[in-house]
């Protein structure tokens, strides 16, 4: 017999809540029990929950609470009403609860138990069990969801979703003290408009929120009848949403009656020394946490304005090129950081694009982060070059740093940066970097590359740093992106899988020539880290907010192009990547590596990708043993898909051309050109004015590959 048949038999049922995405499902015999036809069925939360007594699901939440803490199983006896709210069955449930992600699980069985008969010990027993032992873990529960919440809003959500054990309210209003008049704070269980006649209130009116916040004591209203003898004058304000009990208790922080908090119920309430406790002990958590979301919204309101009035309001009309920038602060603390971006003006026609962060996220991060943009502005509009700009800002920091940090007893503060000078005839981008994220291009084709470029120490942590600048084209229909760490470490993330769950976005995006899409683009990053989707990825939830978030787009219109349905692309995309690598820098060829097999992302033979990256390391390897100056690589695809060419070239400055030599078994070196030979589907050494450039040429489609070409012999390689 399967175990369906033998748990029907015995009128047993499973059923599976989970809690996290709000749906319950039923087999046959649990969909009976709840009075539904006997058939599997998925049904909402609220759909399950209209079918049990609304006292009893209101204590589901505390007993499982209390089975997660102490690891035991959730047991309950249910009434399971019909739709006029009369009792059709009981059931006892037996559940094994485990948390989930957003919330918990529950699976386990239902089954049929005989109504108790009057005058016996069961029916004055309490329908779940131990209502102490379900009051402890509410209040635990509802402690730790007050304690967790970061606004007004947030605590107003946790208070309308309490499950109060035995007595559940339908209706919640929370308010404030405006001059001598009421406020509504906010309200659950009532439509929009229903607030209206209870803000214009003064505070001597005869209403018991008012009275509440005049004498600092409760109010509880068992029935109608109370409340209409009590409160003749604003008994019919009340009347019409139909309530039969009433709690207004005080809202108090640190001595001070802050307002009130109304609770109303459907169901007649007696408030019993037990349920008046549990009432008191909600108020006095819900008064602290909106006195602390109250006092965190002030100051996340002036800081936040100091920073929105250093950041830029308008952008500049850059001719030929459309820009996008956002900028979206952390979820803690003060919700204000160093994040910064700007756009300069310069005297030479061309445009700056700065993106920086200032250690910290306190309103000493967002004052400091104003200081040095301003400081920023000004040596750009000077006219000097991005390394000197940079290092007038690092010695500007440092001596922040000596003069008002350190004279405080305040912690010293660096700051990353990247400076960016655009010429927009050309695309001609010079980029000064101050230990921050290397910038990304999504190429014509849709290929993503992170850049890599040369780059100094932080802002402030030497007064007299050197930044070198490096000097890249970004292509027409190209897009650059640049960003904070925010966008991508958010959420657990490291720098490599941070960029990899940007790549699909990036790549997704196509060009339409009215900066529309560029906007969209600027959202759809911004959701991969806070939206929903983001929620699916590696990380807590807890730390989708756990940083602030800058980023510039920068997208090159592609001149002689036409607006259709696949954007602004030029008619044979070519796919570019330059990279140099110095004496100084032998780490780099790993990264030259990267760079080729980037580029190659899509190639279809997997043994050529192996080769051109094997070559490219050879190259650049002999260039710094054998010269003293550095690489200069420069890789590129044309043609279309399926039958494209890449050509690699390394160049340098030293003038003696490599020849073959015919390495010893045991040699070390002395086999490069062999590689090339053997490898390349093309290859030579052009000489040029300034030196030389080796390179080297593969096919995707190989059997078109023209034979191989050797150079002249030369000195060793």
């Amino acid at each position: 017999m399967r175990t369906e048949d033998l748990l029907a038999a015995i009128a047993t049922g499973l059923w599976r809540w989970d809690n996290a995405a709000g749906r319950v499902t039923l087999d046959s015999e649990a969909a009976r029990l709840l009075g539904l036809p006997a058939a599997p069925a998925e049904l909402t939360e609220a759909a399950v929950r209209s079918r049990f007594h609304p006292v009893d699901f209101a204590e589901i939440n505390g007993i499982v609470q209390l089975a997660l803490a102490e690891k035991t199983l959730a047991e309950a006896r249910l009434r399971i009403v019909d739709a006029r709210g009369r009792v059709r069955r009981i059931v006892r449930s037996r559940s094994r609860p485990r948390i989930v992600d957003g919330g918990f699980e529950l699976v386990g069985t239902l089954q049929e138990v005989p109504e108790p008969q009057p005058g016996t010990s069961a029916a004055h027993t309490p329908i779940t069990g131990d209502w102490r032992r379900s009051r402890e873990a509410f209040l635990l529960d509802a402690g730790r969801g007050l304690a967790e919440a970061r606004s007004t809003a947030e605590v107003l959500r946790v208070a309308a979703g309490l499950s109060m054990p035995g007595f559940m309210p339908d209706g919640l209003a929370v308010f404030g003290i405006e001059g001598d008049r009421l406020s509504v704070i906010g309200h659950h269980g009532h439509h929009g408009d229903d607030e209206r006649p209870f803000v214009a209130m003064t505070l001597e009116t005869d209403y018991p929120a008012a009275e509440v916040i005049r004498t600092g004591r409760a109010i509880y209203l068992p029935t109608p009848e109370e409340y209409s003898r009590r409160y003749p004058g604003t008994w019919p304000l009340a009347a019409r949403f139909r309530r039969t009990s009433w709690a207004f208790l005080p809202l108090v922080n640190a001595g001070r009656t802050i307002g009130a908090w109304m609770a109303a119920f459907a169901q007649p309430v007696a408030f019993t020394p037990d349920e008046r406790a549990v009432l008191t002990t909600v108020a006095r958590m819900l008064a602290q946490a909106l006195a602390r979301a109250g006092m965190q919204e002030e100051q996340q309101e002036l800081a936040l304005a100091l920073q929105r009035s250093m950041m830029p309001t308008v952008q500049p009309d850059i001719p030929g090129m459309t820009v996008a920038a956002r900028y979206v602060p952390t979820g803690g603390g003060l919700a204000v950081g160093g994040d910064w971006y700007d756009m300069i003006p310069l005297p030479s026609g061309r445009i700056a694009l700065v993106i920086g962060d200032v250690q910290g996220h306190d309103v000493r991060a967002a004052g400091l982060m104003g200081q040095l943009r301003i400081a920023l502005r000004a040596y750009a509009s000077e006219g000097h070059h991005p390394d000197a700009v940079l290092s007038r800002a690092s010695r500007f920091l440092a001596g922040m740093n000596e003069t008002e940090l350190r004279g405080h007893g305040e912690d010293q503060r660096f700051a990353t940066c990247l400076y960016i000078e655009v010429d927009p005839a050309t695309g001609l981008l010079d980029i000064a970097r101050a230990g921050h994220p290397d910038p990304a291009i999504r190429m014509s084709d849709g290929t993503v590359l992170v850049r890599p470029t040369a780059g100094g120490l932080p802002l402030g942590i030497v007064p007299d740093a050197d930044y070198p600048t490096t000097r890249l084209v970004l292509e027409p229909g190209e897009t650059m992106m640049v960003c904070t760490d925010g966008l991508i470490e958010t959420g657990g993330h490291d720098l490599d899988t941070g960029r990899e769950r940007l790549r699909g976005i990036i790549e997704a995006h196509r060009p339409d020539g009215d900066g529309e899409s560029l906007e969209r683009l600027a959202d759809a990053l911004v959701q991969a880290v806070h939206g929903p989707s983001s929620h699916h990825t590696t990380g807590p939830l807890a730390d989708r907010r756990e940083d602030d978030i800058a980023v510039l787009l920068l997208c090159r219109e592609a001149a002689g192009c036409g607006v259709g349905t696949g954007g602004l692309f030029p008619p044979q995309p070519i796919r570019r990547t330059v990279l140099s690598v110095a004496q100084a820098e032998p780490e780099r060829i790993a990264e030259a590596r990267r760079q080729v097999r980037d580029v190659l992302h899509d190639w279809a033979d997997p043994d050529q990708v192996d080769s051109a990256v094997l070559m490219v390391s050879e190259m650049v390897t002999n260039v710094l043993l054998h010269t003293d100056g550095e690489a200069l690589l420069v890789a590129e695809i044309t043609g279309e898909r399926g039958a494209r060419r890449i050509r690699v070239d390394v160049a340098d400055s030293s003038d003696e051309l490599p020849h073959r030599r015919c390495p010893g078994e045991l040699a070390s070196s002395g086999r490069g050109l062999m590689l090339l030979e053997l490898l390349a589907g093309s290859w030579g050494v052009d000489p040029r004015g300034d030196g030389k450039s080796t390179w080297f040429e593969l096919y995707e489609d190989a059997g078109d590959a023209a034979d191989p070409v050797s150079p002249e012999s030369g000195p060793a390689a």
